[in-house]
């Protein structure tokens, strides 16, 4: 059975058409629909066996109308309830401020972007998640007879989407998506070591041996803890890819939004145009990444996306923008200038479009070192592979702190053994600054906020703390 059906994004289309012609009915000048509609196979790992193969969809629209720079968001599932949804809208733009200037976005021509979409996910089945996942469970038994895998699963999804708004943005379009998460336990002797990893594509994994060896070899590392004392001062600290990516993604697209920044809510307010982070590195957001994640030839306001460079070699040089965060700050008087930067972003058909980061890139001048490379350079210190409270981190000040059970020591440049648990603190924004080293290969990760992260390893010499358990 084919995952999509084959009329789903025309229906979305003409839903759209009908509400926003509703609009028009009852003389509402600026108006934006959008509608999203998701489709997917879903196979659940437990206990070594699979547990559940589940199947479904969802979807809906959602209405921004705007009078004299106020504007009101309602949604719905059904369109035939539009005139409650409108009528809801335009009661809730009229009890709103005023924000001068603002006007929705106006159509541009925008480039596709490749990779988005991939047949073979479409014609996926539930038989082939469940052949796939077989195959995981059996690829991890041949790694470590004592390894099981206790959690995770295989899914695929299929998402068709699509703007409509009274200043001619007219866009719509399906992107897929096959994803695997590995948890792989290994207990005996009375201990119990455990390591999560995953990786999704917009294209058809066909093995997933890299996602499921780290799982194992992490699940072994971490076994036979050794005793160690707790340092008086700042530890050097090596952040795998999926270690660092949960506070960066907290604490990072926070920090680079234009708002938070004009409204003093990001520990680089007021430096724009001067260094904040080490002189190598540099951030950018490139939405138009073929196959990203987060890439789409538009925005979640119909504006055509970019590539956005952020930090340039340590220096701030810009940030991100949706059109009514700039049109607001300006009208505030925080702010002399801004436009959309094609960088709105929606959690769904449910919510109104705010500023945010689709694929953030952090990156170096400097050649990337590789794991054994990086783990002489710590010579004294640590490797933290995930950590658990990442999005208690403060975006604000860059604060955090942070659990992990997944932690090795390092001596003389060399792993000596695991820790059973310790706890990690410090300041991302200080830890950036200085003694940075990076990784050569670059992972894709999830994220907190918003958007993927692409990120190494990565190496800090200054700013972060471990407490042993």
């Amino acid at each position: 059975m084919n995952l999509l059906p084959e009329s789903a994004l025309d229906r979305l289309q003409e839903g759209c058409k009908i509400i926003g012609d509703r609009c028009s009915a009852m003389d509402i000048s600026s108006w934006e629909v959008v509608a999203t509609q998701s489709y997917g196979h879903q196979i659940d790992i437990e206990g070594g066996k699979i547990s559940l193969a589940a199947g479904g969809g969802e979807g809906g629209f959602g209405i921004r109308v705007l009078e004299e720079g106020r504007f009101g968001f309602a949604y719905l599932v059904d369109v035939n309830s539009a005139d409650t949804a409108i009528k809801s809208a335009l009661s809730i733009a009229r009890m709103s401020p005023a924000v001068n200037g603002f006007v929705l976005p106006s159509e541009q021509s925008a480039q596709p972007v490749s990779g988005l979409y991939d047949s073979s996910v479409v014609d996926m089945s539930s038989e082939d998640l469940l052949i796939q996942a077989d195959d995981i469970i059996s690829e991890v038994a041949s790694l470590d007879d004592r390894a099981v895998v206790t959690g995770g699963g295989i899914g695929v999804s299929a998402n068709a989407s699509a703007i409509y708004s009274s200043e001619g943005v007219n866009a719509a379009g399906v992107t897929t998506s096959h994803g695997v998460g590995v948890q792989v336990s290994i207990e005996q002797s009375d201990q119990l070591t455990s390591s999560w990893q995953s990786t999704s594509s917009r294209s058809r994994i066909s093995q997933a041996n890299e996602c499921v060896n780290r799982a194992v070899e992490w699940a072994k590392l971490t076994r036979n803890p050794i005793k160690v004392e707790t340092p008086d001062d700042d530890s050097v600290v090596m952040m795998t890819s999926e270690g660092f990516s949960p506070l960066f993604s907290v604490v990072v697209p926070n920090a680079i939004r234009g708002e938070k920044l004009v409204r003093e809510e990001s520990f680089w307010s007021g430096h724009m145009g001067q260094n904040v982070i080490a002189s190598d590195l540099s951030i950018t957001d490139n939405a138009r990444i073929p196959g990203g994640r987060s890439s789409g030839a538009r925005d979640d306001e119909g504006v055509p996306t970019r590539e956005n460079p952020l930090i340039d070699k340590g220096r701030l040089v810009a940030s991100l923008w949706s059109t009514r965060d700039a049109a607001q700050q300006i009208a505030e008087g925080r702010i002399d200038a801004a436009k959309s930067t094609g960088s709105a972003i929606r959690s769904g058909h449910q919510s109104p479009p705010i500023s945010g980061c689709s694929n953030l890139f952090l990156t170096s001048s400097q050649k990337g070192q590789s794991y054994e490379q990086m783990l002489e350079l710590i010579e004294d210190g640590y490797i933290v592979n995930s950590v658990m409270g990442a999005h208690t981190a403060n975006p604000t000040s860059g604060d955090f702190s942070v659990t992990t059970s997944s932690i090795l020591r390092v001596e003389d440049g060399e792993i000596i053994g695991a820790v059973k648990q310790a706890g990690l603190s410090g300041n991302l924004a200080k830890a950036m600054k200085d003694g940075v080293l990076l990784g050569k290969e670059v992972r894709q990760q999830g994220s907190y906020s918003s958007g993927s992260m692409y990120l190494p390893n990565v190496l800090f010499k200054q700013g972060l703390r471990v407490n042993p358990v």
